[in-house]
Order: structure tokens, then sequence, then C-alpha cells
């Protein structure tokens, strides 16, 4: 109160006894100095009075009670996302220090944080993905509910590590992403079976183009499968079961197909071109397509492949390496062999008319019974 200084310090003390309900005894001024004469009073002091205790200042009292209950360590109630959480203020600040959520509590209402009608801070985060982060700043594990340990649960790595990034709680960061890289499940190189890829078939539309790419079909089964126009470009398909399959147009371009059985499949106007069918048998094939189009094999590897009495009318089998192979009875009329290796291969009873041997490789091949005379001018080696 403010109250005209005037007589003796007895004066004071007795109208400061009236005004506030006290017994004053002692005055001080603002510095802590007890005043013992009444002219050292100034007009712009400010005055404390008590009843014979000692001076306490009132600015220096409310720093210490608030070391003594702890400024970082209040207990508050976060609202995440609906969700209620109790922590205390130094556990939200003193693990990471330099975190969003330590300069939100850090000092009271310096974010001017928003609170509800129950006085819970609001943040507006998944309570889901918050709750492992808030038990990582108490004891620095990730923990989920019941005691789970976060490294079994990688559905949730991605979200906390979204919050974690959001909050700036950098430690938890550089954990999560090394947790998430190594929880990463190795890559399947396992094959396709029958199954699987059956039901892929009938999951695709007729209309669609079916890309396989690259894809690992070794020693599944796919006899009789209508397998028309599918990319199988660069797929392995070594020691498959492609026997009766429809392999019309199908794009097998540098697959493989070592080993693979493909006796009597329909590979009208199939591509390819620089495939490995290695070991592989074609008997009864056919790559006769009425409409003209021609099967390309150029630059294919068919050594000591089995195509015994396939219909290869106009087949492009250009640099294609046949060596030891078995073409016995084949109908190979108008097909391009030129600068094609047929060492040791056995074209006996084969029909050789029109075809293109410009360049081949003939030594050792085996040319009994031909269907139509075999011409000089269709071969020059």
């Amino acid at each position: 109160q403010v109250v005209a200084v005037y007589g003796t310090l007895s004066d004071l003390l007795s109208v400061a006894s009236n005004k506030l309900g006290i017994k004053a005894t002692s005055v001080y001024n603002g510095k802590g100095g007890l005043i013992d004469d009444i002219a050292l009073i100034r007009d712009d002091d400010v005055l404390f009075v008590c009843e014979g205790e000692p001076f306490i200042d009132p600015q220096t009292d409310g720093r210490a009670q608030e070391e003594l209950t702890g400024s970082h360590t209040d207990w508050l109630t976060l609202n995440v996302g609906g969700r209620y959480f109790t922590t205390t203020r130094s556990t939200l600040v003193n693990k990471e220090p330099d975190s969003m959520l330590a300069h939100m509590f850090k000092d009271k209402d310096a974010w001017g944080n928003k609170q509800d009608p129950r006085g819970a801070f609001l943040i507006d985060r998944s309570p889901e993905y918050f709750e492992p982060i808030l038990n990582y700043l108490r004891h620095g594990q990730l923990i989920v509910n019941d005691g789970i340990n976060l490294l079994g649960s990688s559905a949730l790595f991605v979200g906390v590590l979204e919050e974690a990034r959001f909050f700036g709680i950098d430690s938890l960061i550089e954990h999560l992403e090394v947790a998430i890289k190594n929880s990463q499940p190795a890559e399947d190189h396992s094959p396709i079976s029958r199954k699987e890829f059956v039901r892929f078939l009938l999951a695709t539309p007729t209309k669609s183009e079916l890309r396989c790419q690259g894809l690992n079909f070794s020693g599944a089964d796919l006899s009789r499968l209508d397998l028309r126009y599918i990319n199988f470009k660069m797929a392995n398909l070594s020691r498959c079961n492609l026997a009766h399959a429809n392999l019309c147009c199908a794009n097998l371009e540098r697959a493989d197909l070592s080993g693979s059985v493909l006796d009597c499949a329909n590979l009208q106007g199939v591509k390819m071109l620089c495939s490995n069918a290695e070991g592989a048998s074609l008997k009864g094939c056919n790559f006769e397509d009425p409409s003209g189009l021609k099967a390309n094999l150029e630059g294919a590897n068919l050594k000591g492949v089995d195509m015994e009495g396939s219909q290869m009318t106009g087949i492009n089998l250009r640099v294609a390496t046949l060596k030891n192979a078995k073409l016995k009875n084949c109908n190979l009329r108008g097909a391009t062999l030129a600068g094609t290796d047929l060492e040791n291969c056995d074209l006996s009873g084969c029909d050789l008319q029109e075809a293109n041997l410009r360049g081949s490789n003939v030594k050792g091949a085996i040319f009994e019974e031909m269907l139509t005379p075999l011409h000089m001018s269709q071969s020059v080696r």
C-alpha cells in the first residue's frame, strides 16, 4: 500500500500496523536493509514491514520456491490426439534438450501452449506413435504397450520415425533408422510356383499386358497354360515344364530356358533373341504362323537342344548356336540359318528348301535323308 511517511519511525510502524492488520516491529528497504531512522527513507522507496522475522525478498523467495518444487519436475498432463499422458517436465526436457518438446515445456508458457478444459496441454499428433517416443524419453528404450519391444513391431517403425523427426528427437531418429535398415527382410529370390502364377493369371484382365521380366520360375510346372503375349524377357525359366504351353508371340528375349521341356509347345511368332535354351527339349514344337509372323531366335544358345519334328518354316536362327543339336525331321523351309553354328548338328530328314545357310558352320553336321536337295548356293562354308 502507499502511505504518507511523517513523524518518527514509531509513527510509521503504527500506521503500517493499522493499515496491514499486523503488529509491525521492523521496516526494511527494497534491498533488505533495516531502517532504524525515518530520515533514511526516500520518496520512491518500496518498504517491507514485518513482525520481527528476518527479511525475505519476495522475488528471490519465488525463485527459491520454484527451485524447491523443481520447475523441471512439475507433473503435467498431455492431451495427444484425444489420449491423455501424464509425465514430468524433466522427462520432456532433460534427455533431448534441443528437441521441440523440450522447447515447448522448458519454460512455462514460453510457447503459449494451449490447454483443454481439464488443463492438459493439447498436442495434435498420433497417440499411437507418441507413446513409444514418451517411453524413450523416460528410459531410453523403444517399448510399446504391454512391454512389447518395438523392434519386433516393424509396422510401427515408419510412424514412430516420422513423429521422432517432427519432435526433433535426434538420438531416437538415428536409432530407428538403423533398426529399420536391419529389420528389412532378405530379398526373396525363391521361384514362383504354378499355383501362384495361375492365381496371378486369373487376376489379370485379358486385355492387360502381363509383364514377367526378370521373374524366377525355375523348375516351375507351367505346362498346358495359355501364356500368349506374356513378356518373359530375362526371366529365369530354367528346368521349367512348358510342355504343350501356348507361348504364341511371347517375349522370351534373353530368358534362361536351359534344361526346360517345351515339347509340343506353340511357339508361333515367339521372340527368343539371345535366349539360353541349352539342353532344352523342344520336340514337336510349332514355330510356324499361318499369318506369316516368323519366330525370331536370332543369337540364341541352342546347344544340345532336341527339336526333332518341329515345324519351323521361316524361322530366324541367324547366328544362333545349334552345336550338337537334334533337328531330325524338322521343317526348316525358308529358314534363316546364316552364320549359324550347326557343328555336329543332326539335320537328317529335314526340309531345308530355300533355307539360307550362308556363312553357317556345318562341320560334322548330318544331312542324311534330306527331303529336298541341298544346293551349294545355300551354304558357302
